[in-house]
């Protein structure tokens, strides 16, 4: 494969990783917001308990439960960022790594592994012989 080609791939399988890193984000949101409105639940129970039931009301009312775009949980937007997005962009990025690099994977990093190693390498056989070391 030549080295326009694997770079290239490389660039698509950064991206890749990329929207990996953003649906990581995505999953701490849901779980970041599920967890707020379970805290919630706790906070109306505290302020019913501390005599503020129109604030426990307004707050069970407002918020608690409450979808964080319209008609949307967290989970329904995790669901339709994987099924609309994350989903294709491993299927495309599969099918073009398949047919350019018969299916392997960091072919980039694969090559700079080996540059890295190899300067290494001379750089210990350079310094082995020296005695000021």
């Amino acid at each position: 494969m030549d080295d326009k080609t694997i770079e290239a791939l490389g660039k698509l399988r950064k991206a890749l990783e990329t929207t990996e890193r953003a649906r990581g984000h995505l999953y701490s949101f849901h779980q970041l917001t599920g967890t707020a409105d379970f805290e919630l639940g706790d906070a109306v129970a505290a302020l019913r308990e501390a005599g503020h039931a129109e604030h426990a009301d307004r707050v069970q009312r407002d918020l608690l439960g409450r979808n964080v775009l319209p008609g949307r949980w967290t989970f329904q937007i995790v669901e339709e960022y994987d099924d609309m997005y994350h989903d294709v962009f491993r299927d495309v990025e599969r099918a073009v790594r398949d047919d350019l690099a018969d299916g392997e994977r960091h072919g980039f990093e694969k090559q700079l592994k080996r540059e890295r190693q190899r300067l290494s390498a001379a750089a210990y056989s350079e310094n082995r012989g020296r005695t000021d070391q």
